[in-house]
């Protein structure tokens, strides 16, 4: 019995060392063919020389030249002329010359070295490939080429298992719709998506991208990007900390400092969340979004819940501006709020809907709805349709008032110089001596009035139209109810500051908002005698 148990151990040991042997021989390089062969020395070694149509086989691996030096006593070949490597039925390299180590399974390829997979040709002046790891690596410049997309790189990795490629120094992609530059990048020749590291530019048909980080999908269009990310299309550059683009629809979300800047006009909005449409050209930003653009060389900021500009697609439609809810206006001589507003970039004309107020130095002024018509960046006219008020402090805190139903003031060098007063006028006007002493009070009814401002803003004269109803009433005989005229309120609490620009703020809960399709909708129609007024 032990003596059987002894003989199974030696059988079982001569069989594992045949299988080792048979293991160490697959492991070994094998020469399968050549012309001719003869000993020789080369570099102080003894070496067996190769001539013609030479083929070694190690593994899955074969190596193909013209002439090969095999050192004696190692698994080392020195390849010249013609060299071909195939690893399985994927990786086929070939170059002038190249060092294969059987030991460490690597070759070198030198001279005109063109490496190909299913999925990509790569052509450099050298490249080293590790056959255990499948990755080839290449430092002096590199070519790769597959059906979508030509690549260039300084230095670069591939990894045939992942069938990702790692690029360095001057890298640059080039298709047909787009061309990227950057640093450094990794790209899969599978899925054709790109990943980089640091600034990465994109320039394509429909806009340019820039990002620090993230993924761009070369088949899809589609772009992912982080820091420092943004679009420029040839109307926005909108940027963010976080940026999605698709190419193919045109669709942008950018989040998380949101920069969009229309180039035509040079208006800035920035914001916390921001979209764009490429084809109906409408970008909207919300998360405490403000606008921010020169106006009579100083910065007027407006913000409110939404802001939403519209680019002119066609010579009949307008450059559009609309701002919802809640919004406020800043400007060192010009402040104001309103519920909703509109503004047509192309005309030059702000619609401010809804309970609208403005300020300026010691005036304030009320209407149902105003119009303001823009000339080169400074206030031209402005028409207060419905309801219509203008009071102003004076210099010991009385209110100059006027109201009617209508009323268009005229600006010069953006300072208002006139107001016309158009049905259902009213005035009220404090006489003063020396600016500190009241002398009296004119009240006076008139459907027509014309007022006219001085240099500084104020009220120097009021003509009447029509026979007015005037009185005056002496300081000893002044009431408290004479001071004001019915519906006047002093609204200087809700006077924006330019810190009220940057405030978080809560949203206005309001209907559903208006969409980007119907934007049109948001101006309203003046009334038909506002429209006679405008027109004069």
């Amino acid at each position: 019995m032990k003596f059987t148990k002894i003989l199974f151990s030696l059988v079982f040991m001569l069989m594992s060392f045949a299988v080792l042997g048979q293991q160490a021989k697959q492991d070994r390089v094998e020469l399968q063919s050549a012309d001719s062969l003869k000993g020789g020395i080369f570099n102080g070694q003894r070496i067996t020389k190769l001539l013609g149509n030479v083929r070694f086989k190690q593994q899955d691996t074969f190596l193909f030249a013209d002439s090969v030096y095999k050192y004696d006593g190692t698994e080392l070949l020195e390849a010249f002329g013609q060299v071909r490597i195939n690893q399985g039925d994927t990786v086929t390299m070939t170059g002038n010359r190249a060092t294969y180590d059987g030991d460490k399974r690597t070759a070198r390829m030198t001279g005109n070295v063109v490496m190909k997979d299913p999925r990509m040709t790569l052509t450099t002046p050298s490249l080293d490939y590790d056959l255990n790891t499948r990755t080839a690596v290449y430092t002096e410049g590199g070519t790769i080429v597959d059906p979508e997309n030509r690549l260039q790189s300084r230095q670069g990795t591939y990894d045939t298992n992942t069938k990702m490629f790692t690029f360095r120094q001057d890298v640059k992609v080039f298709s047909q719709d787009y061309d990227i530059t950057a640093e450094s990048m990794r790209y899969n020749s599978e899925t054709k998506v790109v990943y980089f590291q640091g600034p990465t530019f994109i320039k394509g048909k429909q806009g340019d991208l820039y990002a620090e980080e993230g993924t761009y999908d070369t088949i899809k269009r589609i772009s992912d990007f982080g820091r420092n990310a943004y679009i420029l299309t040839p109307e926005y550059r909108i940027g963010g900390e976080k940026l999605f683009y698709n190419e193919g629809t045109g669709y942008g979300y950018a989040q998380n400092n949101v920069t969009m800047r229309s180039l035509k006009d040079d208006v800035t909005i920035r914001g916390q969340v921001g979209r764009y449409w490429r084809e109906t050209g409408v970008a909207k930003v919300y998360g405490n979004p403000v606008m921010e653009t020169l106006m009579e060389g100083d910065t007027l900021f407006m913000s409110a819940d939404t802001l939403i500009s519209r680019e002119s697609k066609t010579p009949e439609m307008p450059s559009m501006l609309y701002a919802y809810y809640g919004v406020k206006i800043y400007k060192a001589d010009l402040q104001g709020k309103c519920d909703s507003l509109s503004y047509n970039r192309t005309d030059s004309v702000m619609f401010m809907n809804r309970n609208p107020v403005l300020w300026s130095d010691n005036s304030q002024i009320v209407s149902d709805t105003i119009r303001i018509h823009m000339r080169n960046k400074t206030i031209d006219r402005m028409y207060m349709f419905s309801n219509a008020f203008i009071s102003s402090e004076d210099s010991i805190q009385n209110f100059n008032q006027v109201k009617g139903r209508d009323m268009v003031a005229f600006f010069k060098e953006g300072r208002i110089r006139r107001v016309n007063v158009e049905g259902n006028g009213e005035s009220l006007y404090f006489v003063l001596e020396g600016d500190s002493v009241l002398t009296g009070l004119n009240k006076a009814i008139c459907s027509n009035m014309v007022l006219k401002f001085s240099e500084e803003n104020k009220l120097n004269t009021i003509s009447f139209l029509v026979s007015p109803d005037a009185s005056f009433i002496p300081p000893h005989e002044l009431k408290e109810p004479d001071k004001t005229l019915e519906g006047f309120e002093w609204l200087s609490g809700l006077r924006p500051e330019r810190k009220d620009m940057f405030m978080p703020r809560v949203p206005v809960v309001q209907p559903q908002p208006v969409q980007p399709a119907a934007l049109k909708t948001i101006k309203p129609a003046p009334p038909a005698k506002a429209k006679k007024a405008a027109a004069r």
